[in-house]
């Protein structure tokens, strides 16, 4: 990880020395373990504080949408997926974008550091190839970085950015699909079952808006949720029904246009699997238009097509 930090900071410095970019974003070290922070360089001398580590979990597309001048960013396969979603809605300008491409094998999730450690405090993270040795205060524990990776790191298919200007690193051997067995399971209960998992799931919802926050696909100027002529939804999170209606109609502003990059799970305080809304969604516009989002600049959204001659099976019935 360190080489490729180094890279960075080496690519970085010198499109900000040459004056090839305005600005850089990429990561710099938090405050604690595991907390890599988005960082925004704008001269070599900024450019020396990036980093890259197993905690730089962010989805940096977020930061880009209307951004004036030419910017470099630090992508991962999921941020580069959500850039060419983006510069396929002209939200991102892709002439005034250079992407610095870094493969990426996954990121480790905090919450299961935690559950290691039960509940101590990370003090230091030493990282020994496909294993990694947490510590803390008086304690210590060696994993295998695979068994810690967030959900989403694990059912990732796109490692390797699909677009890039300057490769950091090798590209990593080309993964097999991963299917969709939880989606699978749940699709398979009873209405009453999923409407029962349902409730229990965003009864916890503190509409935080978090998961709207973090998305990179969610920029409309005003949210339905914050619409108040007319007011589409309650904004009260005692009302279950009101948190279920403000995920469900977030997941279909979504549908085709998803990445999964979980960065709407992982915004989350409350633990709630939102990853089963949207993974269900990715999961359809899979089955049924044989379309993923941000895989390549040249196909449209699922959703933004049209032929004279589609069949729509799926809207038939025999």
């Amino acid at each position: 990880m360190q080489k490729l930090a180094d890279q960075i900071k080496d690519a970085a410095k010198k499109l900000l020395a040459e004056q090839k970019v305005d600005l850089v974003v990429g990561f710099t070290e938090g405050s604690l373990p595991l907390r890599g922070t988005p960082f925004f360089a704008r001269t070599p001398e900024e450019a020396d504080k990036l980093t890259w580590n197993l905690g730089c979990e962010n989805n940096l597309a977020n930061y880009l949408r209307k951004k004036e001048g030419k910017v470099a960013v630090v992508a991962k396969g999921c941020d580069v997926r959500a850039i060419v979603a983006l510069a396929k809605e002209n939200q991102i300008n892709r002439d005034n974008l250079y992407i610095i491409g870094v493969p990426c094998s996954g990121m480790i999730d905090r919450k299961k550091v935690s559950a290691l450690l039960d509940g101590r405090e990370l003090l230091e993270i030493e990282e020994n190839g496909d294993t990694v040795v947490l510590k803390g205060k008086d304690c210590s524990e060696t994993a295998k970085v695979a068994d810690l990776l967030h959900k989403s790191c694990q059912d990732c298919s796109y490692g390797n950015p699909v677009v890039y200007d300057e490769l950091i690193g090798e590209l990593l051997p080309e993964k097999e699909a991963v299917g969709f067995a939880e989606i699978e399971e749940f699709e398979a209960k009873t209405a009453a079952e999923r409407r029962a998992f349902m409730n229990s799931e965003f009864s916890k919802c503190i509409r935080c808006y978090a998961c709207r926050n973090a998305c990179p696909m969610c920029y409309c100027e005003e949210c339905f949720v914050d619409c108040n002529q007319p007011e589409w939804i309650g904004k009260s999170a005692l009302n279950t029904e009101d948190n279920i209606l403000f995920q469900v109609v977030r997941v279909f502003h979504s549908a085709g246009r998803c990445v999964d990059c979980g960065a709407c799970e992982r915004a989350c305080p409350m633990g709630i699997n939102l990853r089963l809304l949207t993974r269900k969604l990715v999961k359809d516009v899979k089955d049924l238009f044989n379309a993923e989002a941000g895989v390549n600049m040249e196909d449209k959204a699922a959703l933004a097509t049209f032929t004279a001659d589609d069949p729509e099976p799926f809207l038939v019935k025999e």
